[in-house]
C-alpha cells in the first residue's frame, strides 16, 4: 500500500516502514562514524536492558550503546504490527530495522513487546536474560506512557500546572498559529496519578525484580531520563504535574543507589535537551519553545538530536567505572548546551518579541515539523513516498 501521514493534533496514526528504517540506519551510521573516529571514551557495558526502546531517547540509547560500547541489547517496547489497512507503529518498524542491522553487524539484539509496567512483562524479560545473557550490567529506563495499570486501578497522567493557572503563548499544531493558552492546575488526585505513571516507582520495581532474580550484575549502572528547561516552561513542566513525577524519579535514583550501595549499583538521572518527541508534542507551550530553541541552537551550531544526545551521554558523561559527570545535586546535565546563558538569552528575547505575524521568522517551525514527521518515518530524504510498500 502507499502510506501517507495522517496527523491528528500531536499524533500521527500511520508510520512508514521504509522511512523508519532509513532514520534508524542514519542514527546507526552516526554512532559508527563517531566510534570509528575514537569519540567513545565512556561507559562500556556488555549487556544492556533498555526499557522503552523503540523510539526517541530509548532507541537512541540502544543504538549508542550497541555501536559505541559494542553492547548486547535487550529492549522492551509496547508497539503493534500492521493489521488490515492499519500500518504498524513507528516503534514496531524502528525495532525491526534496529534488530536487522544489529544482527548483520554481529550484535545481540532481541526485544520483548509488552506492558513494561506489568509483572508478566518483567518475568518474560528476566527469563530471557537468564537464558540468553545471564546477567545485565546496565539498565536504561526510558518509558513514556499516558497511563499505568496497577492491580485493578488504572492511573492516567495529566499535563497541568500545580497551584495556580498559567497563561502564556503557545502554538496550535493543527494550523501553525500562535495564540495564548491557559493551563488549569491539577488536582491532588491527578498529581498522584501522574507520579504513579511517570515517577520512579516502576523503575525501582524493575531494579528490585532484576536483583531478586539475580540477573543484575554488582556494579551495574542504571539511568532514567528527565527534563528541567527554562523559566518559560517551568509552570508547565518543572513545577507542573509532570515535574512532580520527575522529582519523584530523581528521588528514586538516590533511593536505588542507597538501597544497593553494598552491591555497587549506581542510579542516575540524565537531564536531557528539549526535543520533538511524541511526549513533548503533547505539552502546551513546550512545542513553541522548542521551535525557537531549534532556531537559536542551529545558528550557534549546538543543535543535537536524540542520537547525538545519547551518544554524548554514554561516550562522555558516564565513565568506564560507572561514575558520572554531574551537577551539584548529582544529576547528569545533557541539557548543558541548551541552558548556556547566551542561548537562553536569545531564546527569551525571541519569545518576548514573538507574535502571530512574525512567528515564522522567529522560529524554526519547519525544523520542528521535519523532526515530528521523521518520528513516523515521513519526510526522509531518499524515500519514495509514492511507491507501494509492504507494511
Amino acid at each position: 500500500m502507499v502510506v501517507k501521514p495522517k496527523v491528528r493534533g500531536f499524533i500521527c496514526t500511520t508510520a512508514h516502514p521504509i522511512g523508519c528504517d532509513a532514520v534508524v540506519k542514519r542514527e546507526i551510521d552516526y554512532a559508527k562514524a563517531q566510534t570509528a573516529a575514537g569519540k567513545y571514551n565512556g561507559i562500556k557495558p556488555k549487556k544492556v536492558l533498555v526499557i522503552g526502546s523503540s523510539m526517541g531517547y530509548g532507541l537512541a540509547s540502544r543504538i549508542a550503546l550497541a555501536y559505541g560500547a559494542g553492547a548486547a541489547t535487550l529492549g522492551v517496547m509496547f508497539d503493534r504490527p500492521a493489521s488490515g489497512n492499519k500500518t504498524g507503529t513507528s516503534g514496531w518498524y524502528n525495532t525491526q530495522a534496529f534488530e536487522k542491522y544489529a544482527h548483520a553487524d554481529g550484535l545481540y539484539a532481541k526485544t520483548v513487546n509488552g506492558d513494561a509496567y506489568s509483572d508478566e512483562c518483567k518475568k518474560e524479560v528476566i527469563d530471557l536474560i537468564k537464558s540468553d545473557l545471564g546477567k545485565v550490567d546496565m539498565v536504561v529506563y526510558s518509558l513514556a506512557a499516558p497511563r499505568r495499570t496497577v492491580g485493578d486501578v488504572t492511573y492516567s497522567s495529566v499535563l497541568k500546572t500545580t497551584g495556580a493557572p498559567y497563561t502564556n503563548k503557545t502554538i496550535d499544531l493543527r494550523n501553525n498559529t500562535v495564540s495564548e493558552v491557559t493551563i488549569e492546575p491539577a488536582t491532588e488526585e491527578e498529581i498522584t496519578a501522574t507520579v504513579k505513571v511517570m515517577g520512579g516507582e516502576d523503575w525501582e520495581a524493575w531494579i528490585d525484580a532484576l536483583k531478586a532474580a539475580d540477573v543484575l550484575e554488582d556494579g551495574a549502572v542504571t539511568v532514567a531520563y528527565s527534563y528541567i528547561g527554562p523559566k518559560i516552561t517551568h509552570p508547565m513542566y518543572f513545577e507542573g504535574s509532570i515535574g512532580r513525577a520527575k522529582a519523584h524519579l530523581f528521588e528514586t535514583s538516590k533511593r536505588i543507589t542507597e538501597k544497593y550501595a553494598k552491591e555497587g549499583i549506581k542510579a542516575y538521572i540524565s537531564v536531557n535537551k528539549a526535543l520533538v518527541t511524541q511526549s513533548s508534542a503533547a505539552i502546551p507551550i513546550v512545542p513553541l519553545y522548542i521551535s525557537i530553541l531549534y532556531k537559536v541552537m542551529k545558528e550557534h551550531n549546538l543543535h543535537e538530536g536524540c542520537i547525538e544526545q545519547m551518544y554524548r551521554l554514554f561516550a562522555e558523561k558516564l565513565t568506564e567505572n560507572g561514575a558520572a559527570e554531574t551537577d551539584g545535586e548529582g544529576r547528569i546535565r545533557l541539557d548543558d548546551w541548551e541552558m548556556k546563558p547566551e542561548i537562553q538569552d536569545e531564546v527569551t528575547k525571541l519569545w518576548n518579541d514573538l507574535n502571530a505575524d512574525n512567528f515564522k521568522q522567529y522560529t524554526d517551525i519547519d525544523g520542528y515539523w521535519s523532526d515530528f514527521y521523521e518520528l513516523f518515518g515521513f519526510g526522509v530524504e531518499g524515500v519514495d513516498y509514492e511507491a507501494d510498500v509492504e507494511v
